[in-house]
């Protein structure tokens, strides 16, 4: 086939400037991609021709089927030049491509240079520019990021698993706590039922014992009143020999009759009164309340929390844990779930089962990762561990008290057990605050609930 003379340009649609795609004719003459001039028809709202402006009378224009054979032969030319390495040569021109237009970003050749198109561009000889824009650096650092969003991939499936397995241990850990306030409620219920019943069986015996008084009365009246009967019916001589006996029985069968007890009933409030209520209050006794509690989160990998996030153990080993933003990676930190930014707070923790701790508070924004944490936005005290600030305490203790005034802008440590005063930190507070603990290897951390300061 005898290559075509025409250029890109001659065959590019005046729309969309790509090689015609279903070309189509217009009385005018001109020719558009069928697609770009339904559009332009849809933007204007009318079926104005793009280039002349004038309106056109059918909605459906013929296609132009030359033009149609001109674009795909030429494409096809290109294509074949483009495989056969002959995409060295100008499109346009047919004149080897020696020149790198810098503005355009292309080759050109030296007909192109001198051309309107490209009127004060800077150009650069192609050996100059490919050693410019070889894509040596750049495809090693797409090949570096592949592989970090390999390895991040790999961590998303492991997070997603981390999830699963913390939903199925969250859940059992609900229905286990739901398990211990349903049973006390049984219990409860068994005892109150149990304690009326005993009501019941006293206030019964109690009724039985009075029945059969009352039978033994009836039965005595019974009886007197048929010696009485039968007294009037004898002759007057037994009458009046019998009268002073027959009335020392009638006044004595005369007596008060038996009465209903006081009390006979059923105290129906000592069982339904502020029931609710009362058991709540017995409740209360066996539910703690703990002021801080750990977010899991957030601990070091080597951290173990106990079931019901009040206790930190330091395994010395690392769990298989997301490195999430939240996660502390390098100090053996973890936080509690919920910050403070106004009012007082206070919590104990018992520190006599670690060797070496540290405790206080931090801000939300304070750097979790590397060996920056301390640097900053820290106010802690400190056991045995003198590589990081904070106040050092040179006694052993068995509980520390934390208390937060954030208003007031203090961090206080005490003893509980002594009444001591051990630091207070005064600053002006703007982020909210966390607590943290630090627990060193083979050692635990135990935030004591508030019955048991």
């Amino acid at each position: 086939m005898a290559s075509l003379t025409v250029s890109e340009e001659e065959l590019s649609c005046p729309v969309c400037c790509e090689i015609f795609k279903t070309p189509v004719l217009l009385s005018c003459s001109h020719s558009f991609c069928k697609e770009c001039l339904q559009q332009f028809w849809r933007i204007k709202k009318t079926q104005e021709w793009p280039v002349c402006r004038r309106r056109s009378s059918r909605e459906d224009p013929p296609c132009n089927l030359v033009l149609k054979n001109l674009c795909e032969s030429f494409l096809k030319q290109r294509n074949e030049r483009r495989s056969s390495g002959s995409e060295e040569i100008c499109s346009l021109h047919s004149e080897k491509l020696k020149l790198f237009c810098l503005e355009d970003k292309q080759p050109v050749c030296l007909v192109c240079r001198d051309s309107q198109q490209h009127n004060n561009h800077k150009f650069r000889p192609i050996s100059e520019a490919v050693s410019s824009y070889k894509l040596n650096t750049a495809l090693k650092s797409l090949q570096e990021k592949l592989k970090r969003n390999e390895t991040m991939k790999g961590e998303f499936d492991e997070t997603v698993q981390h999830i699963k397995s913390q939903a199925e241990h969250t859940e059992h850990q609900i229905k286990r706590q739901f398990e211990k306030l349903h049973q006390f409620l049984r219990d409860e219920e068994v005892a109150t039922i149990t304690a009326l019943r005993e009501e019941e069986e006293q206030k019964k015996q109690m009724m039985k014992e009075k029945l059969e008084e009352m039978n033994r009365h009836i039965s005595a009246l019974s009886h007197t009143i048929k010696d009485t009967e039968e007294m009037m019916k004898a002759s007057d001589v037994c009458f009046l020999k019998k009268f002073p006996v027959s009335m020392e029985r009638v006044q004595i069968s005369s007596q008060p009759d038996p009465q209903t007890p006081s009390g006979a009933l059923i105290h129906v409030p000592r069982y339904l009164g502020n029931l609710p209520f009362r058991v709540w209050k017995k409740m209360q006794d066996m539910v703690q309340n703990t002021p801080v509690i750990l977010d899991p989160n957030t601990a070091d990998p080597r951290l173990v929390l106990s079931d019901d996030l009040t206790s930190v153990r330091n395994s010395g080993n690392k769990q298989p844990v997301p490195d999430n933003p939240e996660r502390f990676k390098h100090y053996f930190c973890v936080l509690g779930s919920e910050g403070f930014n106004s009012g007082t707070h206070c919590w104990d923790v018992e520190v006599k089962e670690s060797k070496r701790w540290i405790l206080g508070v931090t801000t939300a924004s304070n750097r979790r990762k590397g060996g920056v944490f301390f640097n900053t936005d820290v106010w802690c005290v400190r056991y045995r561990w003198s590589f990081v600030t904070g106040f050092g305490v040179e006694q052993q203790l068995d509980r520390v008290r934390v208390n937060l005034d954030y208003d007031r802008g203090t961090v206080s440590f005490s003893d509980p057990v002594t009444n001591t005063h051990l630091h207070t930190f005064t600053i002006t507070f703007t982020d909210t605050l966390f607590p943290f603990f630090w627990c060193h290897f083979y050692s635990s951390l135990r935030i004591l609930a508030i019955n048991s300061q």
